[in-house]
């Protein structure tokens, strides 16, 4: 809970299954997700965090595993001296129903948690929102390197014939900026492992089919922005009225855009501007009146 401290919630599970049913009468408990090492507190209510499960049931341990051990039955701040909690590594949130009855809510798992460009992003927040949009039956996001060899975020979403362009604006308007998937990939059908869950691993490549089919530039400004955006984005064209973030860009790309504007016309452009006008074409009409050297150029 923020604003005063607290002990963490607890619940009676109805079902405890999962980690082996580590206690039938067990406290359960969200802290913050990452790093591991952090100390553990709980978090406000609504927002995401660790499950970590403690109780008179818990187990000892991993049976000769004392590594695996250390690392997931972690001190208890909480409980007696001595007593211990079981790190899940499932993410999760407390949520108020109609009935106004606490639960807990699944995002997904910390170990599939990712750093890009300073970010600390948890996939499965992404894959809880891309699921619940209408006519998404599964979702699953991963990080993959662009030709660039930048981290991008790619989204596989069930059905095949999902509109990519309006699961974008849908995502756009509910995450963040840095967690809005790069690239969506609709797919008949994810690969399972032959326990059942998403194999990752075996994820199709996303299609590199970033390719620009704007109009092309009509004026100086579109015309320099127009290669600022392809250099900046490593594409051979993009046209006025094509959107840079739809196209793959991001914020440090954003930089780089904004340097060549400071470089080759003295002029600093926000990245929040960029972000807000997405297209060569809009940008170029926040940009001051264009010199006699400009036009000459």
């Amino acid at each position: 809970r923020s604003g005063r401290p607290a002990r963490p919630r607890t619940a009676r599970p109805a079902c405890v299954g999962g980690p082996r049913r580590p206690a039938r009468e067990a406290c359960w408990r969200t802290g913050p997700p990452s790093p591991r090492r952090r100390a553990v507190r709980p978090t406000p209510d609504g927002s995401y965090g660790e499950l970590y499960i403690a109780g008179s049931g818990l187990a000892r341990g991993y049976l000769g595993r004392p590594a695996l051990t250390a690392d997931r039955f972690v001190a208890d701040p909480y409980g007696p001296p001595g007593t211990r909690m079981y790190r899940t590594g499932d993410i999760v949130r407390w949520t108020t129903d109609t009935s106004t009855t606490t639960a807990l809510e699944y995002a997904g798992r910390s170990d599939h948690q990712v750093k890009i460009r300073g970010h600390r992003i948890e996939l499965g927040e992404i894959e809880s929102v891309l699921g619940a949009q209408p006519g998404i039956e599964r979702a699953v996001v991963t990080a993959r390197t662009d030709h660039g060899g930048e981290p991008r975020l790619v989204a596989y979403v069930v059905p095949a014939g999902t509109d990519r362009d309006r699961l974008r604006e849908r995502a756009s308007a509910v995450l963040p900026k840095h967690m809005v998937p790069a690239v969506y990939v609709p797919l008949d059908t994810l690969p399972l492992t032959p326990n059942g869950k998403v194999d990752r691993k075996a994820l199709p490549a996303p299609p590199d089919d970033r390719t620009g089919t704007g109009r092309p530039p009509a004026t100086p400004y579109e015309e320099l922005l127009c290669t600022a955006f392809a250099q900046a984005l490593g594409l051979e064209r993009v046209g006025a009225d094509d959107d840079f973030f739809a196209l793959g860009g991001h914020s440090l790309s954003a930089i780089r855009v904004a340097n060549r504007l400071r470089a080759d016309l003295g002029v600093d452009v926000p990245v929040r501007t960029l972000f807000d006008t997405r297209t060569a074409e809009s940008l170029a009409r926040t940009l001051p009146p264009p010199t006699a050297t400009t036009t000459a150029d």
